[in-house]
């Protein structure tokens, strides 16, 4: 029902090239944010296209427009940093497409635009010299991910700052390690590139994956949130490693063919 909100939230904003934006990060912030400032959703239903058989129910709030703003400025950055990489014209197109709700955005919240902005530049740099610093170069997402988590700057702005940071870190170096071997075929950067080959390799990204989400979690058991903590836990103690044993098995099919 929140992702439903999200979906139908981009729509309205950006019209039907916003519905292609949506992103699973960004409905765990709704759903963070229901339950710590106590919102009340809008419920309604809808028949989409992709389930013309049954209506879904959709429940929309404050965080479900904020949520999709952010999510809008981080798919334009994205896809601006696509450009610069790859010289995908289409991508480059889809970001003038967006130039008009971007700039909507940044005139309502100015500092997480400038964190994501300044986000992508420190990061370009940190590729360009080949940073190997799993900390620092993990930590800029971090950074970032803090300023979006940030909804006001208000008694609750320090957690949701530390909370984002964490799960940001954790997010990078997850991404990291599903395209390591992908990147080092196509001699692209991956901050894992120095641990990958080693005997403990795995064990190691294991290790600090488990650190950064005990991390996040830690954060998030201080938070006094009644309402969804029992999907935000499942989310937090099993949805996020779901990623990590398909990449694990997949490798470890891999190993016994060859």
């Amino acid at each position: 029902a929140y992702y439903c909100g999200l979906c139908r939230k981009l729509k309205t904003n950006c019209g039907a090239k916003g519905q292609m934006l949506l992103d699973y990060d960004m409905t765990f912030l709704i759903v963070l944010l229901t339950g710590l400032y106590e919102l009340e959703n809008e419920s309604s239903e809808m028949v989409c296209a992709l389930h013309p058989t049954k209506k879904r129910t959709i429940w929309t709030n404050e965080a479900t427009d904020y949520a999709a703003d952010m999510n809008l400025i981080l798919a334009y950055y994205n896809l601006i940093d696509d450009w610069k990489d790859d010289k995908s014209y289409p991508k480059k197109a889809f970001a003038k497409m967006l130039e008009k709700d971007y700039k909507r955005v940044l005139d309502k919240y100015p500092r997480q635009v400038k964190a994501i902005e300044s986000y992508m530049e420190k990061t370009q740099e940190a590729e360009k010299r080949g940073e190997s610093n799993l900390d620092l170069v993990a930590g800029l997402t971090g950074e970032m991910l803090g300023e979006v988590f940030c909804w006001k700057e208000d008694e609750w702005a320090g957690e949701l700052r530390t909370l984002g940071f964490y799960m940001g870190k954790f997010i990078y170096l997850m991404d990291a390690y599903e395209d390591i071997e992908e990147d080092l075929k196509q001699n692209r950067y991956n901050p894992l590139a120095e641990l990958y080959g080693q005997e403990s390799f795995e064990e190691n990204c294991q290790q600090i994956l488990k650190m950064m989400m005990a991390e996040t979690s830690r954060v998030f058991e201080q938070l006094p949130i009644v309402e969804e903590v029992e999907i935000l836990r499942n989310i937090l103690y099993a949805g996020v490693w779901s990623r990590y044993g398909q990449i694990r098995c997949s490798r470890k099919g891999t190993d016994k063919k060859e």
